[in-house]
């Protein structure tokens, strides 16, 4: 099996659909050897900010000199940014023999009558034989959805749990209410370990804190009153937390500053446990981190930000930024989004914002056509048009630009992925 063999195997499994559950990757896994019973973990989940804050975590590893695997989704380029080691993403041919594995202990599954797994459990599966061939030290593992019943939830008790904030999101699989989608998340927290939370409304930490008490789990919860920020711009931050002074992220927005005070309090758990962190590592991993399509500027002539707001909370987020960094700018918007995203809330939010506003469709079967999220955004701008494809869009956007302008990109990860990758 080649690399673009593998992929078409991948792909070819979308027809199982997406479904939640532990007995498909456990059957997957025992025919494995359950290699993730051989590795240490940082499971981290989320609705926003998990991303982010699983590489703050890694790149303080790495920087302490732990060979860390790191497992992310969705991609923004490439498939292979999914699954790293020390920021080094898998070989093409490396994934395709993997791949080619783990097709091997389907077909028997298949063969003994059991349920095909998904695509996201057999990536999940490939990760974690891929970190076990490869001997890592320690993976920090992102939840794909949920995590109670989410795929990478086939791991035991991890070092530590990791959990950022809570908003609604997937609410046709993780539940229409803020507690529904709490419970699901604390599902990660596991027997004897330790859980970092994200500080939230106190009927959430609640959840949190009874499924730490169930599971006999240490509850740390997030101080964010010793954060102060210091200095910004658009080249990144400056600010203290705790103890630790004049730490600099490249990162852009205030909640980015949240999500490195989450990761610098999970690595404080793992220092406790006897790991080598220093504090030099800590202010390295920090200032070394990037998570692209994230508040990111990629163009500065045009001045061009994209960033993957799709839900509510990104869209604060977004629009928090764009009053801190850019308010003295005229704003075209390129928008896409897919249908079951809360993009009119998150238009209604934003959409005064834009002298030019223009819809585009991402490449993925569940995007809303860019004729009728053109027609949906109407009621809150005068002037939105429709740019059909992507590239056309841009063109708009770039032909409607003055010195005073920028563009910002924002909603759907495909389509910000394509535009990150036309200009890069």
């Amino acid at each position: 099996m080649n690399y673009e063999e593998a992929m078409q195997y991948i792909h070819g499994t979308l027809k199982f659909g997406s479904k939640l559950g532990l007995e498909r990757i456990t059957e997957l896994m025992e025919l494995l050897g359950n290699p993730q019973k051989k590795l240490k973990f940082v499971h981290v989940t989320g609705t926003n900010g998990k991303g982010s804050t699983t590489a703050f975590i890694s790149n303080i590893l790495i920087d302490s000199g732990y060979k860390t695997g790191i497992f992310t989704s969705p991609y923004i380029q490439r498939f292979t940014e999914r699954i790293k080691i020390d920021n080094i993403e898998i070989e093409p041919d490396e994934l395709a023999d993997i791949i080619e594995l783990v097709k091997s202990k389907i077909e028997i599954m298949v063969k003994m009558g059991l349920e095909h797994p998904t695509e996201f459990e057999i990536i999940t599966a490939a990760a974690l034989e891929y970190f076990y061939q490869k001997n890592c030290d320690i993976v920090v593992l992102e939840v794909g959805l949920g995590g109670r019943y989410d795929s990478t939830n086939i791991i035991d008790s991890p070092e530590v749990s990791v959990i950022t904030t809570i908003s609604l999101d997937h609410t046709d699989k993780l539940g229409g209410t803020l507690e529904e989608i709490a419970y699901i998340k604390a599902g990660i927290i596991k027997q004897d370990s330790d859980a970092v939370v994200y500080p939230q409304p106190d009927k959430i930490m609640r959840i949190f804190k009874d499924e730490c008490n169930k599971q006999n789990s240490f509850f740390h919860d997030v101080c964010f009153e010793s954060l102060k920020l210091k200095e910004f711009g658009l080249g990144g931050q400056l600010f203290d937390y705790k103890d630790y002074k004049n730490l600099q992220i490249r990162l852009l927005g205030d909640h980015q500053l949240c999500n490195a005070a989450v990761a610098i309090d999970a690595c404080e758990v793992l220092i406790n446990k006897g790991y080598k962190i220093a504090n030099t590592n800590i202010g390295n991993g920090i200032a070394k981190t990037a998570w692209p399509g994230r508040l990111e500027i990629i163009n500065t002539q045009p001045l061009v930000l994209i960033d993957g707001a799709h839900n509510l909370e990104g869209g604060q987020a977004l629009n928090a930024a764009l009053e801190r960094y850019f308010s003295d700018r005229e704003k075209v918007f390129i928008v896409g989004f897919l249908r079951d995203k809360d993009y009119q809330h998150i238009m209604e939010l934003l959409a005064g914002k834009a002298r030019l506003i223009i819809t585009v469709t991402p490449d993925n079967p569940r995007a809303v056509p860019s004729g009728e999220l053109a027609e949906k955004l109407d009621r809150y701008s005068r002037n939105v048009k429709d740019g059909i494809t992507l590239e056309n869009g841009l063109k708009l956007a770039l032909d409607s630009m003055d010195s005073d302008s920028m563009i910002c990109a924002f909603g759907s990860l495909y389509m910000i992925g394509r535009i990150r990758e036309i200009f890069k």
